[in-house]
């Protein structure tokens, strides 16, 4: 794939294999909200988490700037979730949809997280220029529903663990591994979650007024028995 990596002072486009995926799940700061979205998975028959959070691995050959992906049958979603990078020595941050089977996710998350593509848009920003205003961060979703454009998520990047946190807890340390990438939690949808055949995303810094975006269609796989 090929990225942009954007700092203050330049922008680099490269060519970027990742190394390692790692899905962080019930990465909440606020321990009410992480009850509401483990209660709504529940509702999914989803099984309680056995720690907070929680470190899945998946191939990272699932991960897809793609504008369409292919999925099984009608039982995914996506969710937006920031994703750190680590790229040439230093931490990049830029947003993407942890698309995973909801079937699957009732009886094995972790083969849940394996089943899908994992979209991400191309562009990273430096997170050195964003970590000290970190928490003004807001991440957006929609979906298309009976024909309009619905508002599907949004809300503050303290809803999650801050970056640094989930690295620690992940690797003991401040960074990833060279070419690692870390999707990095999500919170509740508006109206519960459900499946809806385009999906959009966006991570927004209302400090240096700029967003990165990323839209993606499914093409859905019939499932034959």
């Amino acid at each position: 794939m090929k990225i942009s990596l954007i700092a203050i002072d330049q922008v680099q486009e490269k060519p970027f294999i990742p190394s390692k995926l790692i899905v962080a799940g019930w990465t909440g700061r606020d321990k009410t909200a992480l009850e509401k979205h483990i209660r709504e998975l529940e509702e999914l028959g989803v099984a309680r988490p056995a720690s907070t959070p929680i470190y899945y691995r998946a191939s990272a050959s699932r991960l897809s700037t793609a504008d369409s992906i292919e999925v099984v049958g009608e039982d995914s979603s996506g969710e937006v979730e920031f994703v750190l990078a680590q790229v040439d020595g230093q931490l990049w941050v830029g947003v993407g949809s942890d698309h995973t089977d909801r079937k699957v996710e009732t009886y094995n998350v972790t083969v849940s997280k394996q089943m899908c593509e994992k979209p991400i848009a191309p562009a990273f920003w430096r997170f050195a220029d964003v970590a000290a205003h970190w928490d003004q961060l807001i991440m957006r979703s929609w979906i298309n529903e009976n024909g309009a454009r619905v508002l599907y998520q949004e809300g503050s990047v303290t809803a999650m663990l801050d970056p640094r946190a989930l690295i620690a807890g992940y690797e003991g340390r401040e960074n990833l591994d060279e070419g690692a990438m870390m999707f990095c939690g999500t919170f509740a949808a508006k109206g519960g979650i459900r499946p809806a055949d385009n999906f959009e995303f966006e991570i927004h810094d209302p400090v240096l007024n700029r967003s990165i975006r990323h839209e993606y269609h499914l093409n859905k796989l019939p499932v034959l028995g």
